[in-house]
């Protein structure tokens, strides 16, 4: 029995390869359980081979747990098709799309055809690995929101401002009117040195006190 030997990328990760000897009356779903024991991932999720083009153009589709809409056309089931049917090139590629929900896209490249099966081994088996799997769910964004931890909003220190850049924002009051800062102070230095000379208050322009009396 020949023996098909596949190499599989991921079309966003090409770093991360896997090599795969499959027989050839073997079906698409082999391939497909094969694909996802060398990740580690779960295959139980809707997925298809496209039979592609060099330029990995999707082709006819052979699918896996398909949605009602794909039965009603007749789409081909991986369970059902063997590889030897979809092989007519010696570098046949396929298109392979896991999990449509989330999915991953791969590139199966068949690389070579051993004539002769090995007696030992148990097919399909992976002879290559390079690179570790991105987790199942990795390529999906999915921020965590965490919750407020006070109810009020530090607005200096969550913008990262330096304490010189409060110079730049404008006070207000109670009102909403702008306060000018310049008058406070002229106001707080006024009152300082009012107080400084507050003794002479009882002093008239001449200098006088007011209870004084001219001695005539």
């Amino acid at each position: 029995m020949a023996v098909y030997r596949f190499r599989v990328t991921f079309e966003d990760y090409d770093d991360i390869v896997r090599e795969i000897d499959v027989k050839s009356n073997q079906t698409f779903q082999d391939l497909h359980h094969a694909i996802h024991k060398s990740t580690g991932y779960n295959p139980d999720y809707p997925s298809s081979f496209y039979i592609s083009n060099d330029q990995w153009t999707k082709g006819e589709e052979i699918t896996f747990m398909p949605n009602q809409r794909k039965i009603d056309r007749g789409i081909a089931l991986m369970e059902k098709v063997r590889l030897s049917s979809f092989i007519d090139d010696p570098h046949q590629k396929f298109y392979y799309t896991f999990n449509f929900d989330r999915p991953f896209d791969f590139h199966v490249e068949l690389m070579k055809i051993i004539l002769d099966e090995s007696p030992k081994a148990e097919y399909p088996q992976v002879v290559r690995s390079v690179g570790e799997a991105p987790k199942q769910f990795g390529n999906v964004f999915n921020p965590t929101i965490l919750p407020p931890t006070s109810e009020e909003f530090d607005f200096l220190n969550e913008m990262e401002y330096n304490p010189e850049d409060t110079e730049d924002f404008t006070e207000v009051d109670e009102t909403g009117e702008a306060v000018n800062s310049n008058e406070e102070e002229q106001e707080e230095e006024s009152d300082e040195f009012g107080d400084e000379f507050s003794d002479n208050e009882n002093y008239d322009e001449d200098g006088r006190g007011r209870g004084s009396r001219d001695d005539y």
